[in-house]
């Protein structure tokens, strides 16, 4: 601990093993991972061993280590949809380490706090080294390089009398000689094989619709989980019946060089919330034949009943990554037939094809550190929806410039485009930089911008600025109609966390609505009793003048008048659209929580049952609220012109209804809804029922969002 060095010794771990870990997920299994703390600080987190309480990481670590007097901290996870549950921790002296000999250490997992007696064991092989040499010494070359077996990063000074044996160093921790890993000299071109692996060249289109005599008993919900390769949907839940109706539509990206099957598995989940698979079925997507519908009645392997479904595989065009000097807006005859497809009289052609959207990722400037070398190994996800395309790894660099070009087909115009940023850390996963949110409908077409990086929230801003250039071609019609469409399902995400500051705010949101309500009820009673009489007078004649004149059609009349005033007062600068969307920010302020903050929460649980009960609960009071919250206010937002789009759509559609309601009698308009609605699973058996308002809605902004 009297070395002179700030991290004067290595130490090596060999993560191997755990055995009999507990049981935290409901159906009898856990999904473990591992981190190693010093200080309080989380310096390592091992992968995911998914479904066993036995897990085999096989992992190395090599840690700077300051002083020995000091503890490491071995403690253990499962990986849950809505939180990380503890499931033990176990310490290690670093006093009692030998140095340069390498011992194996089995660890009884322990948590105070829990009514489990054993918990299992983590078995892990350490080793301790003095950190070798004076490192300041003559003309030293820095070179960095990976240990291309566990993905380790490690710097090492080089001496340039270096021995002739060429590309090799000796590891201070042991005397094996490794070879030097190239990975720092590849080229900054992105290969074919990983530009191959993402660019899809099919869509599968899947349309669930019911389910025959399905398995089951009791009160029990069904829901179904779609898989095709790594992309996974999953179904809304409906109470048991023998014949339940989902009627529910799935979009998969196809590769038709990779043969996958689709997956299909049915589950039932009753009032304890355990989860029973009741059986599974297959479609070979490769063997069906493309560009047309095709209804499978789909039998259940070693079970009772069937799924009935549509599935159709058509081609797809618009994904590309190119390099700057290709990008395919840049040729000038490219970029007309491009437009000349998503013009207007185009409108009724090849209706899901809405528009085209092409990225120029050019570079980052002064992005964080992740590596212990002060530097890091970005590269960028680009997200628009449910489709997903990456840049190259630029290696030990915090200024990177990628110079790539990325296009996608545009499903709709109301989607955000996401790039995130981050840093490669071999096979674990990668480590968050930042992150960037796109309206499309705010893009500032061919205009090379500058965006300041956020945290994974998009509440506060990172450290660290992205360069793109944007380009959003799209037919406005299409756009349109795909307004009053349901929004495309996303891939299965993890579930939400409960959070008290989400729920205050939740609560708070609501409260200013209903306070908004209660104001205009106590107006209207003011003016019923008199407390102002000229208030009351004028409500009276207000009263009288529009019963006795009023028509239906001066009902959309009235609110497209709202939608002018509120135009007019945002034109003249007295009213700012987005001041709701400034005080959402400062009350977003402070979300974040600390890694270390949920570690200490989940040690504390105890009861874990009850407390799962509990959570889930509160999580839907939550999620409740925040709709209802929402809801309010993408009415408030429409009417205020927070997107220009929808709310000149709004309009169109009300003057158009007010047009309607003006010619044509109210029975008239009644008649031809309700015929419509009663034949309409008579004209198509597979349609799939949707509110138009409701989807409309779901476009607008809420003052969070």
């Amino acid at each position: 601990s009297d070395l002179p060095s700030p991290f004067a010794y290595l130490l090596t771990i060999h993560l191997k093993e755990g055995r009999n870990l507990v049981i935290r997920d409901r159906c009898g299994t856990s999904d473990p991972y591992v981190k190693f703390k010093l200080n309080g600080k989380t310096l390592y987190k091992s992968k995911v061993v998914y479904k066993n309480l036995n897990p085999v990481w096989d992992e190395t670590v090599v840690l700077p280590v300051q002083t020995l007097d000091q503890k490491l901290w071995i403690k253990v996870y499962d990986r849950d949809l809505t939180s990380s549950d503890f499931m033990g921790s176990a310490f290690v002296a670093l006093t009692e380490l030998e140095l340069n000999r390498t011992t194996e250490q089995t660890l009884k997992l322990e948590d105070p706090n829990s009514l489990e007696d054993d918990m299992g064991v983590i078995v892990l092989n350490l080793s301790l080294a003095v950190k070798q040499g004076d490192f300041k010494r003559n003309n030293k070359i820095w070179q960095s390089f990976y240990c291309e077996k566990n993905s380790i990063a490690l710097s090492f000074n080089v001496s340039s009398s270096l021995p002739p044996n060429k590309g090799l160093f000796n590891h201070p921790l042991s005397n094996k000689i490794l070879p030097v890993s190239k990975r720092f000299m590849r080229s900054t071109r992105l290969s074919d094989s990983l530009r191959k692996n993402q660019l899809w060249n099919g869509l599968v289109t899947i349309t669930l619709l019911e389910g025959k005599n399905i398995p089951g008993r009791g009160l029990a919900e069904i829901f179904i989980l779609l898989k095709l390769g790594d992309q996974r949907y999953k179904s809304k839940t409906l109470c048991k019946s023998a014949n339940p109706q989902w009627r529910e539509q799935f979009d998969f990206h196809y590769f038709s060089d990779r043969k996958d099957m689709l997956d299909i598995e049915v589950w039932r989940k009753d009032n304890k919330k355990h989860e029973e698979l009741l059986g599974t079925c297959q479609v070979d997507i490769a063997a069906l034949p493309t560009k047309q519908t095709n209804c499978l009645e789909l039998p259940l392997e070693k079970h009772p009943g069937s799924l009935l479904m549509l599935i159709t595989v058509a081609p797809c065009t618009g994904v590309s990554i190119s390099d700057l000097c290709v990008c395919p807006l840049g040729d000038p005859s490219e970029r007309q037939q491009i437009s000349q497809r998503y013009c207007i009289k185009n409108s009724f052609r090849d209706i899901k094809d809405i528009g085209f959207l092409q990225v120029k990722v050019l570079k980052a400037v002064d992005l964080l550190a992740a590596d212990f070398a002060g530097k890091s190994d970005p590269f960028c996800v680009l997200e628009l929806g449910n489709d997903s395309l990456q840049t190259h790894t630029v290696y030990k660099n915090l200024n990177p410039e990628w110079n790539k070009v990325f296009t996608f087909p545009i499903k709709d115009i109301h989607d955000v485009l996401e790039v995130t940023v981050f840093d490669e850390d071999g096979d674990k996963p990668p480590d968050f930089l930042g992150k960037v949110a796109i309206p499309l409908l705010s893009v500032k077409t061919g205009k090379q911008s500058c965006y300041t990086l956020k945290n994974k929230d998009l509440e506060r801003a990172s450290k660290g600025v992205i360069y793109l250039e944007l380009d959003v071609l799209f037919n406005p019609v299409k756009a349109s109609i795909r307004t009053f469409k349901p929004r495309e399902k996303r891939f299965t995400e993890e579930n939400r966390k409960f959070s008290k500051k989400i729920l205050s705010r939740n609560v708070d949101r609501v409260k200013k609505i209903t306070m908004a309500i209660w104001n205009t009820i106590q107006f209207l009673r003011s003016c019923f009793l008199w407390e102002s009489t000229v208030k009351s007078m004028t409500a009276f004649v207000v009263f009288v003048v529009t019963v006795w004149s009023v028509e239906l059609y001066m009902v959309p009349l009235a609110l497209l008048v709202l939608f002018a005033y509120n135009f007019s007062l945002i034109t003249t600068g007295k009213v700012n659209n987005t001041q709701d969307a400034q005080a959402s920010k400062v009350e977003l302020m402070g979300l974040d929580e600390d890694e270390d903050e949920d570690d200490k929460e989940s040690e504390k649980k105890g009861l874990i049952d009850r407390i799962h009960m509990v959570q889930e609960i509160i999580i839907a009071v939550q999620t409740i609220l925040e709709e209802i919250a929402s809801f309010g206010e993408r009415i408030k937002n429409t009417f205020n012109w927070t997107v220009p789009f929808l709310s000149v759509l709004a309009c169109l559609v009300l003057a158009a209804a007010t047009v309607v309601l003006y010619f044509i009698p109210l029975r008239y308009i009644v008649l031809i809804w309700g015929i419509n609605k009663f034949t309409k699973k008579l004209r198509n058996p597979y349609a799939i029922d949707n509110n138009e308002l409701l989807d409309f809605l779901s476009r607008v902004p809420s003052d969070v969002q």
